[in-house]
């Protein structure tokens, strides 16, 4: 982990970082925000969204960004760690009055040189089909109005009646492989798909059940002529934050205000499974680039990490000091090392790295037997795997972890000592074993790189050894939620934005234990059962990076494949380069002062 001090230090930017691969540098002229670079004001703002597509521009200069700032929306060609951002020259501006955009996202299957698909939702509820290249609005959704009609009512600030749903639009995605359904989520808990061929109609869409589970329900839209929305989906209680498509387009992972990760087959609409947070709502969700694993996080600022093939959580992550709002696999960074294929695994070799590295097609990523969950335990040259991912949150932090085979396969000997903790004086009660390989349960006597504290081979009654209670992670780790109030102030947690204090009345519920992992939805009777285990049952994964990068909170992180990507509330979209990768000189910055403003 890459540790730092206190006081002033803490509360520095940082504009670099190391992790085992190199150095990554903050590129400052590369920052996009709006042409006159002021700091937005975000107090009662929507997150800031970024958006990338590629248009396969003959130039080699394909990329293109979107983000929204308040009530503005911009499109720039995104140069990267290549040249320079100009922001006196977007490609499309666009300011909307009496609504602001929340969300949207490029069609990768449609977009040209000369043309591109994009969605926009808003928090008033409409969803807007533009191209932003050719400067037109093509479609509007969940509005009766036509699409003149509704740029005209923003412009008299107007709010027209919405007949789906009038809650904040918070997630819109293209479904994978399809260049005219989208699906689209709501703060009221609902997701609605569409087609771009079909219209809203003029009256209240007629429902009826076509599936039904525990806390959800799937129903198709009654219509005597094709309209949208073809399905409504309703998803627990409260808002539906997010959503995710599993790479090979099959599966669906939502992330709740209820606190539930649920993961749904997409096209029969039947439930997969579920997880649990350890307290609060989840605001985040993402898939490992083969579809084995789905991070989350949310208001209990923590990392989850959930196997979809086990139903269950796998590990958790402490590093935050307030809300996760994005996490992300970096598909870049996630590999896998060593040793020949055993004979039981099956697929091939370059199948497999064609999953780790690129996604998996639909097949390929559907298999139910796979070189990894064929791990067998007799095999003297196992795999090595690691899968990278990042996370930032509302305490202004970015960090990024690494999930490794101790965590997933935690009973089997290991390749080399791989875990690590910052508990550095309990290495000296545990015995030199690599040569013979190391039990799940014991702590090996060097600290390479993959951050977690062990774990009992018995789940159920784990038991944190002695020399761990002392130190600051199994104090969070054997955490009681009755006194999680106390211990969230000796840590100077920050709470701008957060749930605040947990009731005491919540606190008794939550200490309840429940044998059934089906059992009711209820955050009362979850903790200790297999939908939210306990802190001491599953490992605890520390960042290998834990920066604080902003002044104001994080809405964004992608990572592409020569950097990432972060954004800030404040509105500035950063752009580090990966190790090596950073080319730009001082030739290639123009200045950066505003030279004028599109409207």
């Amino acid at each position: 982990m890459a540790a730092e001090g206190g006081g002033k230090e803490m509360n520095e930017i940082k504009t670099q970082f190391t992790t085992r691969e190199g150095v990554y540098k903050l590129l400052t002229h590369s920052e996009y925000s709006r042409p006159n670079r002021v700091p937005f004001n975000s107090q009662g703002s929507n997150p800031v969204k970024v958006s990338f597509v590629n248009v396969n521009d003959q130039s080699g200069n394909g990329d293109r960004i979107c983000f929204n700032v308040g009530r503005e929306l911009y499109f720039y060609i995104y140069k990267g760690v290549r040249k320079a951002a100009d922001l006196s020259k977007p490609i499309d501006k666009r300011i909307y009055k009496g609504t602001q955009p929340t969300c949207h996202d490029f069609n990768p299957l449609t977009a040209t040189a000369e043309s591109v698909s994009l969605l926009v939702g808003f928090s008033a509820g409409q969803v807007q089909l533009i191209d932003p290249i050719k400067k037109e609005t093509s479609k509007l959704f969940n509005e009766e109005l036509t699409s003149l009609s509704f740029l005209w009512s923003l412009c008299l600030s107007i709010s027209p009646q919405r007949l789906i749903d009038k809650s904040r639009v918070t997630c819109v995605r293209w479904v994978p492989g399809s260049e005219s359904l989208f699906l689209v989520a709501h703060s009221s808990g609902s997701m609605y798909l569409y087609n771009v061929e079909n219209t809203c109609g003029t009256t209240a869409p007629h429902y009826q059940l076509l599936k039904q589970g525990e806390n959800y329900a799937v129903h198709t839209c009654k219509s005597k002529s094709a309209r949208n929305p073809l399905l409504r989906w309703t998803v627990g209680e409260g808002s539906l934050n997010e959503f995710a498509f599993s790479p090979d387009g099959k599966f669906l992972a939502c992330a709740s205000q209820d606190g539930f990760l649920r993961v749904f087959g997409f096209d029969a609409a039947e439930l997969h499974g579920t997880m649990k947070s350890y307290f609060g709502g989840l605001l985040c969700v993402c898939w490992s680039p083969d579809g084995r694993y789905i991070v989350a996080g949310g208001e209990d600022d923590l990392v989850t990490v959930w196997s979809f093939s086990d139903c269950r959580v796998i590990a958790r992550g402490h590093g935050h000091k307030s809300w996760v709002s994005v996490v992300a696999f970096d598909h870049c960074t996630t590999s896998v090392e060593d040793g020949d294929p055993p004979a039981e695994f099956s697929g091939s070799d370059e199948d497999f790295h064609e999953q780790i590295h690129f996604g998996a097609g639909r097949e390929r990523a559907n298999s139910a037997h796979s070189r990894l969950s064929k791990r067998n335990s007799t095999d003297s040259r196992p795999v090595s795997v690691t899968y990278r991912f990042g996370s930032v949150g509302q305490d202004t932090q970015l960090c990024l972890w690494d999930l490794t085979e101790d965590i997933l396969f935690p009973h089997l000997p290991l390749s080399r000592t791989r875990t690590h903790t910052n508990v550095m004086s309990a290495t000296n009660n545990v015995s030199n074993s690599s040569s013979s390989g190391i039990p799940a349960n014991s702590l090996p006597s060097t600290l390479p790189r993959s951050n977690s504290l062990p774990h009992s081979s018995n789940p159920g009654n784990s038991i944190i050894d002695s020399a761990f209670i002392a130190t600051g992670v199994s104090k969070f780790a054997t955490l009681s939620l009755h006194d999680s109030r106390k211990e969230r102030h000796e840590k100077d947690h920050k709470r701008n934005h957060s749930m605040g204090h947990i009731s005491s009345k919540s606190s008794d519920k939550l200490n309840q234990l429940s044998s059934s992992r089906t059992a009711k939805a209820d955050a009362a009777k979850t903790l200790g059962t297999m939908l939210c285990p306990r802190m001491d049952e599953v490992p605890l994964l520390e960042p290998l990076v834990c920066k604080k990068i902003a002044h104001e909170r994080l809405t964004v992180l992608i990572f592409l494949e020569d950097c990432l990507v972060t954004a800030c509330q404040e509105g500035f979209v950063c752009t580090w380069a990966r190790p090596g990768k950073g080319l730009l000189s001082s030739q290639n910055n123009p200045a950066n002062s505003p030279s004028g403003t599109v409207v």
